[in-house]
């Protein structure tokens, strides 16, 4: 299994990423799939999840109405389009396969993970 993420960088406020997540060695449209994000100095911070078809998504409060998450199962793809960013979320952005059904804030929860791509919102 291998989870390749890219697409961060520095924006300044109010700006936009996105990013995208390559997955590989699995059958991606069979498992429900997160983003999840640490601040330096700071815990794990569930972001996002979609189930396996892409048509149900949660948002973590602090991103909801900014962030928008996607899936293209025929790429074995994972987005998270990032608008209106604010300098808190300003961390390194995984994504990860939940061992579950749904995604949370502790790395336990999750059986694989990419390693990550940086996101620095700062003017």
């Amino acid at each position: 299994v291998q989870l390749v993420e890219s697409g961060g960088g520095l924006v300044q406020p109010g700006g936009s990423l996105r990013l995208s997540c390559a997955a590989s060695g699995f059958t991606f449209s069979n498992y429900v799939m997160s983003w999840v994000r640490q601040a330096p100095g700071k815990g794990l911070e569930w972001v996002s999840d979609t189930n396996r078809g892409g048509g149900t998504t949660y948002y973590a409060d602090s991103v909801k109405g900014r962030f928008t998450l996607s899936r293209d199962n025929a790429k074995n793809t994972l987005y998270l389009q990032m608008n209106n960013l604010k300098p808190e979320d300003t961390a390194l952005y995984y994504c990860a396969r939940p061992k579950t059904t749904r995604g949370g804030s502790s790395w336990h929860l999750y059986d694989y993970w990419g390693q990550g791509t940086q996101v620095t919102v700062s003017s």
